[in-house]
């Protein structure tokens, strides 16, 4: 008999276990049935776009990269617009809003996030107040971009930052208000966020080290309040991050982690009382991991980390259901490389930052350095700042930001090889590095970032 699996979610968490079964299931012999529940109309949707639809880029129609009839197509029990509203683990069954219940012999709970509303805002019901997460999120801001003059953003994140420009570009007045002293604290150091506020601070205000304290308004907001200042808004978006979208779980009795993820093992089997579940696993935003530096628990809500996660449980479903344990895989501590384009700078960070390894306990020496991205007398070269961290004690690397206008998606991740592979200071400071003057430096920005952490005079 087809083994059947059900996936409860249908964002990049759980449409990547779909294809990555779907491009297997003819390993198993018996077959696999498949289905996927989410609340959405639409199929496969890369919500990390939604943004730059916004910002003009493209319609946001676009972002749908496979439509619902793409895995129909596949044999795929697709069901979009429905719901799973409880998990019976004991009856390896799900209940959907209409009632119906199917039973699994595997279960992948995706359920993804939801958006974080600080608790000093209550329970928002302004007309003109948003939340950013989803299509229908970006839709609703679209229409709302069309009849707002002035608005503030309550979070200065990558979501809240890229929203900001997509406003300002359509001639709105915004104010980007964030509780810390800077920009994108879960992933740069002060001195490299200020970088990005000075790209961005001739169209967008900032107002940073403070938080709303309330939204005033009748039926519609019309300000803010920040300390003892009220700020005019027409329109009021609340990106202040996203917490783990885990009722469901919770209700079904399975283990919610310190940061509020659902706590899983490393072959991301849900737990349940003292034990795991063999057959139930849960992946994506709601997921709570392990951080490959300080080995605390924490959340990694992006779609890069659903896409490992998704082939681990992929990997060990299909090494189940045919009893080859060389199939099995597990889900190791992430550090979770982060890339994005605000408004043509790019940023990017991988690993801890100098506050989360203080927070850790981790004491830490860094280097800086800001060089040209290739030859200075060759046409295209621009300037890309780099700041090295690397543990005290054992001198390997832990941590890079990366602030320029080329060049930094794949510096992120050739520093994410470096921190697996538990490279020292001084071996990225002797490293050999290609060169051509079109292409790269002699000496690259790497070479003397490290060398300003070892107290080494760099050879500019």
């Amino acid at each position: 008999m087809a083994k059947r699996v059900v996936i409860v979610g249908g964002g990049v968490a759980g449409i990547s276990v779909l294809r990555n079964l779907l491009a297997r299931k003819g390993e198993v012999r018996e077959g696999i049935n498949l289905t996927l529940i989410k609340r959405e109309k639409s199929g496969w949707l890369s919500t990390c776009g939604l943004p730059f639809a916004l910002q003009g880029w493209y319609e946001i129609n676009k972002t749908e990269v496979n439509k619902p009839q793409f895995f129909i197509d596949q044999a795929v029990d697709f069901r979009t617009e429905n719901e799973v509203t409880k998990i019976h683990v004991e009856g390896n069954s799900v209940t959907l809003k209409t009632g119906e219940v199917l039973l699994y012999d595997y279960l992948v709970i995706a359920t993804g996030r939801v958006p974080n509303v600080p608790p000093a805002l209550g329970e928002v019901k302004l007309g003109g107040v948003y939340t950013f997460s989803n299509e229908d999120d970006a839709r609703k801001l679209e229409v709302a971009m069309g009849e707002t003059k002035t608005a503030v953003i309550i979070g200065g994140g990558i979501i809240g930052l890229q929203t900001a420009l997509a406003f300002s570009k359509k001639g709105i007045k915004t104010t980007v208000v964030e509780m810390f002293p800077y920009l994108l604290p879960a992933i740069l150091d002060a001195d490299m966020a200020s970088a990005v506020k000075t790209w961005l601070e001739k169209n967008i205000a900032f107002i940073l080290g403070r938080s709303v304290s309330a939204l005033k308004g009748e039926e519609r907001v019309r300000s803010v309040i920040v300390g003892s200042e009220e700020i005019p808004a027409d329109m009021v978006l609340i990106s202040a991050g996203m917490r783990p979208n885990v009722d469901i779980a919770r209700d079904a009795g399975l283990e919610i982690g310190e940061t509020r993820g659902i706590l899983t093992d490393s072959a991301l089997h849900v737990k349940k009382g003292r034990s795991y579940v063999k057959n139930v696993y849960a992946v994506g935003d709601c997921v709570q991991v392990i951080d490959g530096i300080t080995h605390h628990p924490r959340l990694s809500q992006m779609a890069s980390t659903s896409v490992v996660q998704a082939k681990v449980i992929a990997d060990n479903i299909l090494s189940d259901m045919t009893g080859n344990p060389a199939l099995y895989s597990s889900y190791e501590p992430c550090l979770s490389p982060t890339v994005m384009n605000i408004g043509g700078l790019l940023v990017g960070s991988v690993g801890v930052t100098s506050e989360a390894a203080a927070r850790a306990g981790i004491k830490m020496i860094s280097g800086q350095a800001t060089k040209l991205t290739k030859a200075r007398y060759f046409p295209g070269a621009s300037s890309l700042t780099l700041k090295l961290i690397f543990d005290a004690y054992t001198m390997k690397l832990i941590g890079a930001q990366i602030v320029g206008e080329a060049t930094v998606a794949e510096r992120v991740n050739e520093f994410a090889v470096a921190i697996h592979a538990g490279m020292t200071a001084e071996e990225i400071r002797n490293m050999e590095r290609g060169f051509d003057p079109s292409l790269s430096l002699l000496t690259d920005v790497t070479i003397n970032a490290a060398e300003n952490a070892l107290g080494i005079t760099p050879v500019t």
